[in-house]
Order: C-alpha cells, then structure tokens, then sequence
C-alpha cells in the first residue's frame, strides 16, 4: 500500500500562498509571509509520543499512528519483512475480526490506508470528526493484541508475494528506480538490500518471527499517535489515555548503525529488463544530513533540476533536446525530503529511444547540472526554487483530508521528537543563500558521489537478469 514511488509537485504563483495560508487545516495567518500550524505535544507514561493539531475547517478528522520500524532495520535474510508485517495488521485484533477494522472505518464514511517506508510504517485514517472515538478505540485495539496467526500469516505471505510479482518481477521498470537506486548506490546493507522482499524470503517467515517482531516494535514507546482536524483537544486527551494508556511498553533494541561511507568513485549499474519497450536511465547522489544548512540548500537544488517544467534537467533534456518526455525523480521516491531519518538520495530519472545512446543523456544531464556546481547562482533563480518549494511545502500539508499534516507531525516527532518542527521549514529554507547552494552542489553534485542506473531492454523470452555493476 502507497509503495508505488510519488510524483513531483510542479510550482504555483507566489499568489497561492496566501490562499493556502488562510485555507489550509489549523493555519493561523499572521502576515502574507508567515505560516502557522498549531502543535500540542506531549507523551504517556508507556512512551506513546501523542500530537495534536485542531483545525474547524471541516467536520473530519485524520488519525495516523507510525511505527519506527521500517525497510531498513528489517532482520537480515528476511528481506520485505516489514511490509509483510504491514499487511498483517489489517488481519484482525482482539475485539476486530480478520478484515473488521476496514469494514468499520468505511461503513462510518472514513477511508484508511497504511504503507511501508524507510524509517517507519504508519496507518491512517481520514473519518468524519464524531467518530474519532471509534477509530482511536480500533487503533490501540491492533496496538495492544493483533491476531498473529498461522493462517493470517501464510494468507499475507501469499498476498505479498503476489505484490512482488505484479509490482516487480512482472512489470516493466520493475523496482526501477526506487528499489535499484537504493540497492546500487548503499554500500550499508541496511540501506542497500531488496527491501521490497525475496520471495524466498517472505515465504520463510515464521510464526515465532511474526510474535517476536510484532512484540518488539509495535508498542506505545516506538510509536506516535497524531491528530489532526475538527476535535477538541481536552477531549481527545481523555480518549487517548482511556484507550492507550493501559497498553504497555516493550524493550525496543537501539537503532542500527545506518551511515555511509564517502563516496568518492561513480557507480554505474545495468539491469537488464525483458519486459522494458524502451531504456531507461537514473542518477542518484547522496544528500547531506537531516537538518543541516546543506540539506535545505538541497531541496532548494531539487528543485531546480528536477520539479516543474522550468526545472533545468527537463529544460535540457526534453524542451531543448527532445531526448525524452518527461524527467521524474526527487529527494526520496518513497515519501518527501521530510519523512525519513537515515541516508538518502536525490535521484533523476526517465525513459529514451534505443537509438539514442546512454551517453548522450548522461552528457545533457551534466550540461544542466555541472552549472549548479561550477557558476555562481544568482538570486532570482534561488528565489524562484524558493516560490515553488513552498508550494510544494503548503500542498504536502494540506494533503488528503489531513493526512500530509499528520505525515510531517508524526515524523517529526518520531525522527527528531519536535513535531513543531513543521512550523520552522519556512525559514530554515529562508536562510539558504546562493553562496551555500554552490557550495552543497559542489560537494553533492560531484561525479564521485553520483550512482548511475541503467535499464537495457532485452529479449523478451530471456529471463529477468540481475543489476551488474561496471
């Protein structure tokens, strides 16, 4: 569920963020350059990190609970076994029978979802404001007893499976970029194997490893619970005590070390693809540390390569050149540059003609690119990035009925335990200037620190071949 790897948010008119401000969930205009969502935080005593942000728009509500547990730290030689897991939390609770929980929030008028990243597994849903109290009780019902049994887990491994065969292995572009980048450019296996699973792999699972992983990571102290929407904050305090706070808290094992050397030497892989009608090809760089002045300035060179149609890798590649019809990519496929806490990418990639050669367009993307290191940036174009990535910003929280808000609060609080973080972006991308951005771009953007991946259409009765690094 939402494994399928985003799309970018193309730019709006500076006009739009003054509408988005007087109209997105919990926003408080204090003047047309300055944005505020209300944040409550605070944690029970098991360790559940709780956010609140109320906002009178409309009669709904969006509930999230994340789970910091995700694709990375997965055991070794069980690879997709949180998004196995994923899937086994819609199996039934103590009080909910197989399947009963999304009966019960789509028969009160709510829809709901969950997904595997990197960092975390999350659950949401989206419900009509009076039935908070429902969705809250059936949340910590799954959180305090999921039925982990025999038949629900070989039934979910058969699922799963089958999502690794529909998804990857009998697709088109399968995997490709969002599980090839990753695999391709990591040297730490925990950033770098196949986290969508082995088939091998998911079907070895067993009942014992299910009761353990559930038993370790699925409690209130690895956990966040956020709210955002039509409720009032005393009461919903009062429902997340009654409902949460018996549950109780595991011994959580530290986080494993999850750091990447310095690249120094480009990586060029090819994968072979018997169902791919064309080639395909994708660059990916590692990003700067969370929360760095470096990390602004490169969602700010994000987007001036990549999103919107002004995007200089688009300008080049598609508007001037006519090598492709569109360039695709971003800070992390997976999510946002704001929903993750380890190594990441800042990945490009698109599909060309066989009779283009692949050194072609890896020659147009340097042109775009090698500027951004190698000029000085000037302001209007650092103000430009600047407009559209706010609008991308606004979009993101005022996404689905709340849910974008909770994503970033969650996270936030899970990552960096300050989900008021949300209320800061703005000036943090505020500061960066042209100086910095060249000075990031110089270090990021360098051959050496870039991974190339390229897909070769081949026979179509060969079978699937595995990447080859040259």
């Amino acid at each position: 569920m939402f494994e399928n790897r985003r799309h970018a948010v193309q730019g709006l008119t500076a006009l739009f963020f003054l509408v988005m401000a007087l109209v997105l969930p919990g926003a408080a205009l204090c003047s047309p350059e300055e944005f505020h969502v209300p944040v409550e935080y605070y944690k029970l005593p098991n360790g559940l990190r709780v956010v609140l942000s109320q906002d009178r728009t409309a009669p709904t509500v969006c509930v999230g609970v994340y789970y910091r547990i995700g694709f990375r730290i997965e055991p070794r030689d069980r690879t997709g076994f949180a998004h196995l897991f994923e899937h086994m939390m819609f199996q039934g609770s103590k009080n909910l029978g197989k399947m009963e929980f999304i009966k019960l929030v789509q028969q009160n008028g709510g829809v709901l979802n969950g997904s595997t990243r990197f960092d975390f597994t999350n659950y949401f849903e989206v419900m009509p404001s009076n039935k908070l109290e429902t969705v809250l009780w059936a949340e910590a019902d799954r959180m305090s007893g999921l039925a982990v049994t025999d038949e629900n887990l070989k039934n979910q491994q058969g699922v799963v499976g089958n999502e690794v065969k529909v998804n990857v292995l009998n697709a088109p572009y399968g995997g490709f970029p969002w599980i090839d980048m990753p695999m391709a450019a990591n040297s730490n296996w925990y950033n770098a194997h196949n986290f969508y699973g082995d088939l091998l792999h998911i079907e070895a699972a067993k009942l014992d490893e299910v009761k353990k992983f559930f038993d370790t990571y699925y409690a209130p102290n690895n956990a966040v619970l956020a709210i955002v929407g039509d409720f009032d904050p005393a009461e919903a305090k009062k429902l997340v005590e009654k409902y949460f706070g018996s549950i109780k808290s595991a011994q959580v094992p530290p986080q494993p070390d999850l750091t990447e050397p310095r690249q120094d030497k480009e990586k060029h892989v090819t994968k072979k693809d018997p169902l791919a009608p064309k080639p395909a090809i994708a660059v990916g760089y590692h990003m700067p540390d969370r929360n760095t002045p470096e990390y602004y300035a490169m969602g700010l060179i994000e987007q001036m390569l990549i999103e919107g149609d002004d995007s200089l890798l688009r300008q080049e590649l598609v508007q001037k050149r006519g090598l492709t019809d569109s360039v695709e990519g971003g800070i992390n496929l997976l999510g946002n540059m704001f929903d993750y806490n380890g190594p990441m990418l800042l990945s490009a990639d698109l599909t060309f003609d066989a009779s283009t050669k692949p050194e072609t367009v890896l020659e147009a993307i340097d042109t775009a690119v090698e500027p951004v290191r190698s000029k000085p940036l000037d302001q209007k174009t650092l103000d430009r990035s600047l407009v559209k990535l706010r609008s991308s910003l606004y979009d993101t929280i005022g996404q689905f009925g709340g849910f974008g808000l909770v994503d970033l609060l969650a996270s936030f609080a899970l990552f960096d335990d300050d989900p008021s973080r949300v209320n800061s972006l703005d000036a943090e991308f505020r500061k960066v200037t042209p100086e910095l951005v060249q000075k990031t771009a110089q270090e990021y953007l360098r051959p050496g620190n870039r991974t190339i991946v390229l897909v070769e259409p081949a026979p179509k009765d060969a079978a699937a071949a595995p990447a080859k690094s040259q």
